[in-house]
């Protein structure tokens, strides 16, 4: 299975904050609100939402072909995604901009706030599908993920027009795109992913309910955390995937995107929803138990113990044909 994975390719400045930004809020100022805060740390990692997933998919063994833009600063960080099973000979260097830079800021209770600024993204606009799908022999399915917004229309009209599957993705772009433009990523999509809140954000700005959503996608992925993952379908009862057991929290960024990579590396696979479920909540986990989005390894054996631990023998049988994993 050909998977193209569009959106933001970035690098991570990670802060921590040691209070919780709930008790700073005044909620009769909630219309001006003037904070600075005070970290204790700071790490920078490589990011980018369609890097974290394509990272994740190929230590899993996949070749998944990123699609987006950097700047020329980008060398060191292709090299390390090449390393790791990634395809990056569709990613487009900018002449002028410097990769983009995501600032965020986690707060005990891993609350986040975070700011992202675009840099070359803006350039992922000017990228066409038809030559990245004619230079690996087709596309089986194109990831829409968090981007530059016209790079995303742009991507998922594509995507339509040539009748690939297309997963959408919006999440992080949904406070900036309006209702219309968020309706433009949804229909269609055969799948939907999204965290909770996120899901509510979809249902108020597109003016559609969680049914008429289903009306126009296959598959709706919604994250809940530590909670797991619920799976639904139109005329299907909604299908719940607890979260596999952390060893411990150290820091959420990039843990959605890594809960797709290993959904995604299932569904290529060939497994049931509910494997693809199981495998995305363990890649999650491991991306919850380190600093930065692509800090984990997913060791083979460690990994199917970790998996049969969670979801039984099972699970773990099912996934073992296919894990090819690049560490021991």
């Amino acid at each position: 299975m050909r998977i193209a994975v569009t959106g933001s390719i970035a690098t991570d400045h990670l802060m921590t904050f040691p209070g919780r930004f709930g008790d700073l809020f005044i909620a009769e100022k909630l219309d001006r609100v003037s904070l600075s805060f005070l970290v204790d740390d700071l790490q920078i990692r490589r990011g980018g939402c369609a890097a974290n997933i394509s990272f994740g998919m190929g230590c899993l063994g996949l070749r998944p072909v990123l699609v987006g833009a950097v700047g020329a600063d980008f060398a060191d960080y292709r090299s390390w995604l090449e390393r790791h099973g990634v395809d990056c000979d569709s990613v487009h260097v900018s002449e002028v901009h410097h990769t983009a830079r995501f600032l965020c800021t986690t707060d005990e209770d891993h609350n986040q706030i975070a700011s992202l600024y675009t840099g070359a993204m803006s350039e992922a606009r000017l990228i066409e599908l038809r030559p990245v799908a004619d230079r690996v022999g087709g596309l089986d399915l194109v990831v829409i993920s968090p981007n530059d917004p016209e790079a995303m229309l742009r991507h998922t009209a594509e995507a339509i027009e040539r009748g690939i599957p297309f997963a959408a993705d919006p999440s992080q772009q949904l406070a900036r795109m309006p209702g219309d433009q968020i309706r433009q990523l949804v229909d269609g999509a055969a799948y939907l992913f999204g965290n909770d809140y996120e899901k509510g954000i979809i249902e108020q700005k597109t003016g559609w309910s969680d049914e008429e959503i289903l009306d126009r996608v296959g598959v709706r992925v919604t994250t809940l955390g530590p909670k797991g993952v619920v799976i639904d379908r139109k005329g299907e009862p909604s299908l719940h995937v607890p979260a596999a057991p952390e060893l411990g929290k150290a820091d959420p960024t990039g843990v959605g995107d890594a809960f797709r990579a290993g959904f995604l590396a299932a569904l290529a696979w060939e497994l049931p929803l509910e494997r693809c479920g199981q495998v995305g909540n363990l890649v999650a986990t491991h991306v919850l138990e380190c600093v930065g989005g692509q800090e984990y390894e997913l060791g083979q054996k460690v990994f199917l113990e970790r998996l049969a631990g969670a979801y039984g023998a099972d699970a773990a049988a099912d996934v073992s044909g296919f894990l090819k994993s690049h560490y021991a």
